[in-house]
């Protein structure tokens, strides 16, 4: 094992990361898959059967991550249900099983490892069966024998490799806040996309990377803001805006409805497509259930006439 090039390798992990993140919104289990490469060589981000893992060449644990379990499968440990509402609830820091109830194992010795050396590492948090958000730098900061657990935390600088762990409560609090709302983000597009089977609800177009998950009602609204598939719409990124900007507007009977702003002008093939959902239908999801709820519509609908 070479020390000299332990830090290369873990900024090469961290950079190749954050490219894919550039691209998607969530990164997917053939992602993690490919590995990343350093100095010309490909070494693995994790082990698909454990979620602890520390590359054999490097001296460091590396990565963290939690599955999200598939509807009906069995949960094999208590973060894979919990973490999501620890993150929700603003705890300042979230647990993470042990493998097992031996606290001597490699695996939790590299847990222990990492938080004595205060070590930066990348938690793959599962946002859906076989998608993650990938949270970085998070640190271990607690690690406990007797429960089998250890505590994670977020460094509020996400910029850099050698970020530090974060000194008190008031810095573990604002960096939970930002991976809140990124979690927040991520599960609410995934399941408003994947109940639209992967279609824009106004255009059809199936290619995921140029769709967004569309609140009907703002989320800081309390009532009726929540990240539910019922207050979202999948809406490729020129219909978002438009939606946004209220220059189309959608009733409670899914009829769409397009400004006259944009009805009273001739200026090519891409406003004329706009143009032409004036009084078609929203698609709809292929569950009922997921259908965008009427009433938070209504108040949508209000803004859109208000906006005329």
């Amino acid at each position: 094992m070479d020390a000299t090039r332990q830090p290369s390798m873990r900024k090469a992990a961290f950079d190749h990361i954050r490219r894919l993140q550039s691209v998607h919104d969530q990164l997917t289990a053939a992602d993690l898959a490919k590995g990343f490469v350093s100095d010309g060589q490909r070494f693995p981000l994790v082990n698909p059967q454990r979620g602890i893992f520390k590359p054999k060449e490097m001296e460091h644990l590396l990565s963290i991550r939690t599955v999200f379990p598939k509807p009906g499968a069995r949960v094999w440990y208590d973060d894979q249900r919990e973490v999501h509402g620890q993150i929700y609830s603003g705890q300042e820091t979230i647990d993470y099983a042990f493998m097992g109830t031996n606290a001597d194992v490699a695996e939790n010795r590299w847990l222990r490892e990492a938080m004595e050396q205060k070590t930066p590492i990348i938690y793959f948090l599962g946002v859906s069966p076989g998608r993650y958000e990938a949270v970085m730098p998070a640190f271990i900061v607690d690690w406990g024998a007797v429960a089998c657990k250890a505590g994670v935390a977020f460094a509020a600088d996400v910029t850099a490799v050698d970020a530090a762990p974060p000194v008190d409560a008031v810095e573990r609090r604002y960096a939970l806040r930002t991976v809140q709302q990124r979690l927040h983000q991520a599960t609410f597009r995934d399941a408003v996309i994947t109940a639209y089977r992967g279609r824009c609800a106004l255009s059809g177009l199936p290619e995921p990377l140029l769709l967004d998950a569309a609140h009907i009602v703002a989320d800081r609204n309390e009532r009726l803001g929540q990240p539910v598939v019922q207050n979202g719409i999948p809406l490729s990124k020129i219909h978002h805006a438009a939606f946004d900007a209220h220059l189309i507007g959608i009733d409670p009977d899914y009829r769409v409805h397009v400004a006259e702003r944009l009805l009273s002008q001739n200026d090519g093939p891409m406003l004329e497509a706009l143009k032409r959902l004036h009084g078609g239908q929203l698609h709809l999801p292929h569950r009922n259930t997921d259908s965008p709820d009427r009433d938070r519509l209504a108040q949508r609908f209000d803004l859109f006439l208000a906006a005329a």
